[in-house]
């Protein structure tokens, strides 16, 4: 059987990518992270790891692939999200009464925030 055991993100600024991804998440660095690669772990041990690797590379808009990040109390999480340095995307094709919000990251990579409640 296979499973997914970490999704990676090509990012320009590692440090700051880090620092944002380990709040939001709430994901530890392992402790062999180098100049170009870092691996985070969930702090609970649960799920994914997700991996940010220092590439060039161009922001695909709209994204082949995204997170959805489930939040039981929606707008809690989007307010603490943008906090962090995440922007709003505004989508004229979002319907009125979607159960997600669409943000970006500091570097543009996009990703939504579903109300799981």
């Amino acid at each position: 059987m296979i499973r997914v055991g970490s999704i990676v993100i090509r990012v320009d600024d590692l440090e700051r990518q880090t620092a944002f991804w380990s709040a939001a998440l709430d994901y530890v660095r392992r402790e062999d992270a180098s100049d170009d690669f870092v691996l985070m772990r969930p702090r609970d041990g649960v799920g994914p790891n997700v991996s940010l690797d220092r590439v060039r590379s161009t922001v695909q808009v709209p994204p082949r692939i995204h997170l959805d990040l489930y939040a039981e109390d929606q707008a809690a999480e989007v307010a603490r999200l943008i906090a962090l340095g995440a922007t709003e995307v505004h989508w004229d094709k979002r319907p009125a009464d979607a159960d997600y919000v669409i943000l970006a990251d500091p570097e543009g990579n996009r990703f939504c925030v579903v109300d799981a409640s």
